[in-house]
């Protein structure tokens, strides 16, 4: 890699200080890329800046739709709103894993 990496912004694109989207590898330098693992999105789930209950909500997820886990570290992923949506943090019971 040459040059700078990409500056992100946060509520892009699926990149934080440890991990990217496998995507990004190229574009930003981190120590670790995912592959994101697809899983629906059930009703009532809430994306937030951080894995906490009482942090910020981004927005309301629409049920169905598909949000690409990139990290679970003890009941939270954290991750993309589809291929292009927001990026951040979901409980994992707001989840259930696409076959």
């Amino acid at each position: 890699m040459t040059g700078p990496s990409v500056t992100a912004d946060p509520g892009c694109l699926p990149v934080r200080g440890d991990l990217a989207h496998i995507k990004l590898a190229g574009l930003c330098f981190v120590p670790h890329y995912a592959v994101p693992m697809p899983h629906a999105i059930l009703a009532g789930a809430v994306l937030r800046v951080t894995g906490r209950a009482d942090a910020e909500p981004i927005r309301d997820l629409p049920e169905g739709e598909t949000f690409n886990v990139l990290d679970i570290a003890g009941n939270w992923a954290w991750g993309q709103f589809g291929e292009e949506g927001q990026v951040g943090y979901l409980p994992l019971d707001a989840l259930k894993a696409q076959d």
